[in-house]
This record gives C-alpha cells, structure tokens and sequence, in this order.
C-alpha cells in the first residue's frame, strides 16, 4: 500500500508532455482548451498562450481575424510551406551554378575580388574598383560540385527549422545579412587579389543562430556544437577556403539570432530589425574602410 501510494504522488508530480510534442516535458497550458504546449506550440494571446488549433479555430479572442493568425515563436506569421524561402534560396545557387558550368567566363563576373590589377596599378575591377555587387553574387556562386553541394544540403538542414521559427521575412534577413558579414570580412582582411565564393557565410549565420534558437527552446546543444566544432576545425585545417567568411557569417548570425529569438514582445519589431540594420551597417563601414585601402 506504501509503495502504490508513493507512486500516486509521484505521477500526481510529473510535468505533462506537450500535447504535439509528447517528448518536450512543459508547465505551459493553453488558455482555451487548457491543453499542455512546449515552447515551439505557445502563440501569443491577450491574456497567457493558446495552442495552434484553438488561434486557427478563432472566435472569443476579442480580435481582429489578422491578430488572431498564428505567429512564430520570433513574431512571424505561420506559413503553410515553412521551406518556401529555403527552396527559393537553393534554387537560385543551383541556377548560378548551372550558368557557370555552361559559361564558364561569368565565373569571372560574379566572384568576390578586392582589386584586380593588384598595385601598384589602379584597379578596375573588383569592389575596391566600384563593384560592390560582388558581395552579393558571391554568395551565390560555387564553381566545384562538391562546395555546392555541401552548402545546399547544410542550407536544406538548417534553413527549414530557422525559417519555421522565425518566419519568412526575419529568415530571409538572417540568411542575406550573414552572408554580406561573411563577404565584407573577407574583403577587409584577405589579400586584395584574392578571388572568394560560396554560400559559407550565410550556412554559418544559420549555424550560429540555430544554437541561439535551440538555447531559447531549451533542447540539447550539443549535436550543433558538435557539428559546428567539426565545421571549424576542417576552416582552420584544410587550405583554400576563406575562413573569413565563415567567422563573419557565424558572429552576424549570432547577433541576429538573438535578437530575433529574445526581442521584447512590447518592442520586437524594433529589435529584431533595428539588430539587422546595425549590422548592416558595420558591413557597410568595413567595406568602405577596405576600400579606402586599396584605392
């Protein structure tokens, strides 16, 4: 009799599991239906969390049918392809790549350069030479299969999570605005004849902001540090690749991550895209502070 009573109390004590997620343990119920949700399940209400099917069902929330729309755990609206921008984003490297195997003289268009010629003559190409769109389209480009393909696979692994949490337009901004980062410190600290490309960059702001993302949500960080350490390790041992691009993609991605996930609610918007626009701009100051250099 002790020993049953004793395990009465001790079911009475558990910790529900979420109701979609069974594993993820959670003190958290919803406000309507009173069912238990994780983290990843909780969507703002006037008054505590509701769980997706009761915002979906509507109706006695005092809202306007927008507010009552589901939202991301980092404010973005709920979409029903969560993978839409990810397949965009693969796409349009699957594309480039394709127009550089076909043609191979636009590989010479599109990679990041500093300054070509290198000095002492004054260069006409590159971003020292005006053109700064190479930060950009370097991010798209890859000449090998095996650098596309590894990017593309870490982009489809990591990209759909993110974009799921955070949404489409905060997503997408995480992904571009790592990837310039990666661009402007590869630019600022490599050589400027040194020609650079690849989506490495913007794959470690997704690195970085995922581990921000799986601390938040309180889920076990040690696979992505795992594979982020490997990650660094093969940067800093094998030749050939810019490393540069890695830890300015990682240190951007982190910023933005954090913002993304941790933003006040009162003034998130602000946050979240005012983080953006401040590392936006120091992409802008070492860019023009590289190109002071070498023109």
């Amino acid at each position: 009799m002790d020993d049953q009573a004793a395990d009465g109390r001790q079911d009475a004590q558990s910790v529900p599991g979420c109701y979609r997620h069974p594993d993820r343990e959670t003190g958290v119920r919803c406000t309507r239906c009173e069912r238990p949700i994780c983290p990843e399940c909780m969507i703002e209400a006037s008054v505590g969390f509701q769980c997706p099917e009761c915002v979906r069902g509507g109706g006695g929330t005092g809202h306007g049918p927008s507010a009552s729309m589901p939202r991301t755990l980092a404010g973005g609206t709920i979409a029903a392809d969560p993978r839409l921008v990810t397949k965009i984003l693969i796409g349009i490297n699957a594309a480039v790549f394709l127009a550089v195997m076909i043609e191979k003289s636009l590989l010479s268009d599109l990679y990041l350069v500093g300054a070509w010629p290198p000095a002492p003559f004054t260069p006409t190409q590159g971003v020292a030479g005006g053109e700064w769109y190479r930060l950009v389209t370097s991010m798209f480009t890859h000449e090998e299969i095996w650098h596309i393909g590894f990017n593309m696979l870490s982009l489809w692994l990591l990209g759909g999570p993110l974009e799921q949490h955070l949404g489409r337009a905060r997503y997408l901004a995480l992904y571009l605005i790592s990837g310039l980062a990666g661009s402007a410190l590869t630019y600022l600290l490599a050589g400027g004849s040194t020609a650079s490309l690849g989506a490495s960059g913007a794959v470690f702001g997704l690195f970085g902001a995922t581990a921000v993302l799986m601390r938040r949500l309180r889920y076990d960080m040690r696979p992505i540090i795992a594979l982020l350490a490997i990650n660094l390790v093969i940067t800093f041992s094998w030749t050939g690749i810019a490393w540069q691009a890695h830890i300015g993609g990682l240190v951007a991605g982190v910023v933005i991550g954090y913002a993304m996930v941790h933003a006040p609610r009162e003034r998130r918007a602000l946050v979240q895209y005012g983080t953006c626009a401040l590392v936006l701009g120091v992409v802008v100051l070492l860019t023009l502070m590289r190109t002071a250099q070498l023109a």
